[in-house]
C-alpha cells in the first residue's frame, strides 16, 4: 500500500506542477530541492516528509489538505 501511496501522491504533485506550467527543475528550484528528487517523488520513489508537503502546497498554491485530498480520490479512500 506504501507504494500505491507515494505513487499516487506524485501523480498528484505532477498534475499540479504541470497546471501551473512549471518545470521539474523550476519546482525543484523553489523548494530548494534537487531536481531529481523532485522526478523520483513524482514516480513514486520517495516519501516526502511534512515540511516538504508544506513547502510545495505553498509553492503550487494549495493548501496541504488540498494535496492529500485529491490522493485521497484517487485512492477512492
Amino acid at each position: 500500500m506504501k507504494e500505491v501511496i507515494n505513487e499516487t501522491f506524485g501523480k498528484v504533485i505532477k498534475q499540479l506542477r504541470e497546471e501551473r506550467g512549471l518545470s521539474q527543475q523550476e519546482l525543484a528550484d523553489y523548494a530548494e530541492l534537487d531536481r531529481s528528487y523532485i522526478s523520483d517523488m513524482e514516480r513514486g520513489r520517495y516519501n516526502p516528509t511534512l515540511h516538504t508537503i508544506y513547502k510545495l502546497a505553498e509553492i503550487l498554491k494549495v493548501k496541504p489538505s488540498e494535496i492529500l485530498q485529491k490522493v485521497d480520490k484517487l485512492l477512492k479512500l
